[in-house]
């Protein structure tokens, strides 16, 4: 969908605070950390879809039924995960610490955690870090990357995105290094609107934009059991057009879910895979997350390798139908593009191939000539850093 004002986008250091109606702070102590981001309105969610779901989005799928949002408390450290009981009244306590800091009703603060799984949370340390942190809730950049950095784990970076239109904005901020391969997003990520919009188009368009950003993201092939991304509305920017609001929010998760992909754990380059030419958008989004899945082609990206056939395997190996020798795959640098075959021929300058892998962002762009319909999805290459990291990551 196209928007039809003209949209800025941004990926700085204001961007939820950005929305009228939000403020937001964090606080980080070791590999403890706490959010806190007050906001009322119109809110929507979605989940992990893993068998093993941590307390807290147990918790939310029952709380954002209400359809309404005034606070959101989240967690780093702890995943409060496979917890049983103890850990879902755990959760519980979280929202209740949240509504009597900031005034609000515990059941409708949203509550988020990351982290170690197996774990109990530290509700003394989680009370005291949420009373002080609700005496800093302020709406400037400062205040808004405090809050991003308090949910970092393994991040090597805050991650934040503004989308601004005309008439209202979309803001968000985000975490997520490893254990990504989503089946919804595999992190965590606060979206913020301030456009007036009613509870089935927010849910909507908000499913619709995880489809095609944070589900279409890969770092290690693992899906977490605590993902999960909130998005409240506001209503301070009045009404809005619906398709308008849907293009926004969609390019607001896709900054995201691009930062997310190039601070994979261990990461040097963000790989980025756009299959065209396929019968449907969901077979193309299926072959560009085989390709960016791969670890030959994750390794291949990282040695700056150009072994393209990798690239073909796997999209043969996808479960969707195309002719092999009529397909065009080229790749590209950002700034300009080599191809290596065009409808079936060969013809790849290997040299000018790793040129292309010498950057920060290697891109594949892979044509199956069997439709019209095409998707992007993203990742990074595969590192000797990202075993060091989750070989000891509780140690």
């Amino acid at each position: 969908m196209k928007t039809k004002t003209k949209a800025k986008t941004k990926t700085g250091t204001k961007s939820i605070c950005a929305v009228k109606g939000v403020t937001a702070s964090g606080m980080k102590e070791g590999k403890y950390g706490l959010a806190l981001i007050k906001a009322s309105g119109t809110a929507a969610g979605v989940f992990t879809e893993n068998l093993v779901k941590a307390a807290p989005i147990e918790l939310m799928r029952k709380q954002i039924r209400r359809g309404r949002l005034d606070a959101i408390i989240a967690n780093s450290g702890c995943a409060n995960a496979y917890t049983g009981q103890r850990g879902y009244e755990d959760a519980i306590a979280m929202t209740e610490f949240a509504g009597s800091a900031l005034g609000v009703d515990a059941r409708c603060v949203g509550v988020a955690s990351t982290g170690v799984i197996g774990r109990y949370l530290d509700l003394p340390l989680v009370r005291r870090q949420c009373a002080e942190t609700a005496l800093k809730l302020e709406r400037s950049p400062a205040a808004e990357d405090l809050a991003a950095q308090a949910i970092m784990t393994t991040d090597t970076f805050p991650k934040h995105a503004l989308v601004e239109t005309e008439t209202f904005s979309v803001g968000g901020i985000a975490k997520g290094s490893g254990m990504i391969a989503p089946m919804m997003g595999t992190m965590i990520a606060f979206l913020y609107t301030d456009a007036e919009i009613g509870e089935k188009l927010l849910a909507g368009s908000l499913k619709l934009a995880t489809r095609r950003t944070f589900n279409r993201v890969v770092v290690d092939g693992d899906t977490s059991t605590n993902d999960i991304a909130l998005c409240t509305a506001t209503g301070e920017a009045g009404k809005i057009n619906a398709n308008e609001f849907s293009a926004a929010i969609e390019e607001c998760c896709r900054l995201l879910a691009r930062q997310i992909a190039a601070d994979g754990e261990g990461a040097t380059k963000l790989l980025e895979v756009t299959v065209k030419g396929a019968p449907r958008e969901d077979a193309a989004a299926k072959v560009a997350r085989v390709i960016i899945e791969s670890p030959l082609v994750k390794t291949a990206v990282y040695g700056e390798d150009p072994n393209w056939g990798r690239v073909v395997a796997a999209a043969g190996r996808a479960g969707v139908k195309f002719d092999p020798s009529a397909i065009s795959l080229s790749i590209s640098d950002g700034t300009t593009r080599y191809p290596l075959v065009i409808v079936g021929e060969i013809c790849a300058d290997l040299k000018k191939a790793k040129e292309a892998m010498h950057g920060k962002r290697v891109i594949f762009e892979l044509d199956l000539a069997s439709g019209d319909a095409e998707a992007t999805a993203w990742g990074c290459d595969l590192t000797e850093r990202y075993v060091e990291i989750n070989g000891r990551y509780t140690t």
